[in-house]
């Protein structure tokens, strides 16, 4: 279940945001940074370098009080959220929220280590894999480029994770780029990285509306009864292990439906198309998107 849910009454527009024009193109905008593109087989993107985070670098001391806390990730989730709400340049606008402890089923162990290899400021991310470079699956896209490992920040939050005490890493489900952003702590992300280790992750993301899960849900509890049913009535030795298979699938479908993401809102980029070209031509000069399908 999410680590923290909460209602924003506002702002309407909020200053970090998705903009979207036809053909596919959308601009992710914190002033006019970055600016990316999506395909039919996944992301093309170029960052401009002026992404900063919204929230401030958390400090050492509450990374260490929070080391031994039974609900270290609810503590933390309830403290970028806070700072979030404050944020003069962060994603929430008016709506429900949540924040997760991860993205079900998302993230392959593979794919982490393609991240300090290859993170290039213009650079595709793959969808699916199929005739794409084995480098280009990765799974989550950062906003700047990061940092060295030997970085004086990096080197600090190094520290941290052997220490156990390195605060989260909190991403943004963008649903119009099919992945999530790093929204705050990208020398973290690397430092874990670096370390040989997983960085610890929290997912904003828009919650679902009240009810969407319970509707979803029925159809889902009424087709698990008539598997069961169905086991039952047939007997036969291997009908307890075949109805446990189904129990544990059931409640990991429960979960996924109760967490899934509500789609991020983009607000259309006033002048379209020219707009968005001008954009690129200006914050990423050169930069050729591969093709919008």
């Amino acid at each position: 279940m999410a680590e923290q849910s909460l209602y924003v009454e506002g702002p309407a527009v909020p200053a970090l945001r998705v903009e979207a024009a036809s053909g596919r193109r959308l601009l992710v905008r914190q002033g006019a940074d970055p600016v990316q593109r999506s395909s039919h087989r996944g992301l093309h993107y170029a960052r401009t370098g002026r992404f900063v985070s919204p929230l401030p670098p958390p400090r050492a001391f509450l990374a260490r009080s929070l080391r031994d806390s039974p609900d270290r990730s609810a503590r933390w989730a309830h403290h970028f959220t806070s700072a979030l709400r404050s944020s003069p340049n962060g994603p929430l606008h008016q709506g429900d929220w949540q924040v997760l402890r991860s993205l079900t089923g998302w993230f392959a162990d593979a794919n982490w280590a393609k991240l300090l290899a290859h993170d290039p400021d213009r650079g595709h991310l793959t969808w699916f894999g199929y005739g794409d470079p084995a480098e280009d699956a990765r799974d989550l896209l950062p906003l700047r480029a990061l940092s060295a490992p030997d970085a004086p920040r990096v080197k600090a939050y190094r520290r941290q994770y052997r220490e156990g005490v390195l605060p989260p890493v909190l991403l943004w489900w963008v649903s119009g780029l099919n992945s999530p952003v790093v929204l705050d702590g990208h020398d973290r992300l690397t430092a874990a990285l670096a370390e040989g280790g997983r960085p610890e992750l929290l997912v904003l993301t828009r919650a679902r509306p009240i009810g969407w899960a319970e509707r979803a849900v029925r159809g889902r509890v009424e087709a698990y009864e008539r598997q069961v049913r169905g086991q039952r009535a047939t007997g036969g030795p291997l009908a307890p292990v075949l109805i446990s298979q189904e129990s544990r699938r059931f409640a990991a479908d429960l979960t996924a439906l109760a967490e899934t993401p509500d789609l991020t809102r983009a607000w259309p980029l006033p002048g379209g198309p020219a707009a968005w070209q001008r954009a690129v031509d200006v914050y990423a000069p050169g930069w050729v998107a591969g093709p919008g399908d």
